[in-house]
């Protein structure tokens, strides 16, 4: 709503901008902010890598953080010029490798359960908007139980871009039926953080401990060390 109680006419993809908005809608990423899946997503690929004589470090592994598997591969498969398995072999091996590693290894990340908790107790759509193919976002919601608090799921696989493009965030406000400008994006990667910001999303960032100071999260418009640390003033202070 504005000031003048009219409703908007920015909606996603729209062409007049508000002056005046109340968050109604959160989004949130799901690797590294809600699953503690970033370690088992390098693991997977150094493995499923080293079987094509291609050997990552942490540094180059860090690179690709965000970005779609089939991304990662190609970004690699340029690099490294392997022609012992094509792109989309290595990838389907990567993403069965990771969804394995997931059931069986993946745990949540500290204060999941609470952040999801916080808005699905009070009057806001909840979304999940995240990189990861629809069939490993399908295992872990299962797995870790937590479907029913999410009103609409969509996955950068069925977008033209991944992130840091904004198409899944757009698409998620339009699948829940909300004002970009009326959103809230948690995110803890800076290509997640920059597709949230170009949606024109507010934005809490949860970096990694070993990235947290780099000067890119300054983006944000709110840096938290953990999902524990948003509360109520938090929420006020982004209105």
């Amino acid at each position: 709503m504005t000031k003048s109680g009219k409703t908007s006419d920015y909606l996603c993809g729209g062409n007049h901008e508000k002056t005046y908005t109340m968050i109604n809608t959160v989004i949130f990423d799901m690797d590294g902010l809600l699953i503690d899946s970033e370690p088992l997503w390098g693991a997977a690929m150094q493995e499923v890598f080293a079987k094509l004589g291609v050997n990552l470090t942490q540094e180059q592994y860090a690179q690709t953080t965000g970005l779609r598997t089939q991304e990662v591969v190609t970004y690699w498969h340029n690099h490294f010029k392997w022609d012992s398995a094509s792109p989309d072999k290595v990838t389907n091996d990567i993403l069965d490798t990771v969804t394995r590693k997931i059931i069986e290894q993946g745990r949540p990340m500290e204060g999941m359960t609470y952040i999801l908790d916080f808005f699905k107790q009070r009057p806001f759509k909840v979304g999940l908007a995240s990189s990861s193919p629809i069939r490993l976002i399908d295992a872990v919601l299962d797995h870790f139980k937590i479907r029913n608090y999410f009103d609409a799921v969509t996955s950068a696989e069925f977008e033209s871009h991944g992130k840091p493009h904004p198409a899944v965030y757009i698409a998620c406000a339009k699948a829940l039926g909300s004002d970009v400008l009326q959103c809230l994006a948690f995110e803890d990667s800076a290509a997640g953080m920059t597709a949230a910001k170009a949606a024109r999303m507010k934005v809490v960032v949860v970096p990694d401990e070993h990235v947290r100071d780099q000067p890119r999260f300054g983006l944000a418009d709110v840096k938290l060390k953990s999902l524990l640390d948003f509360n109520e003033t938090v929420l006020a202070g982004l209105q």
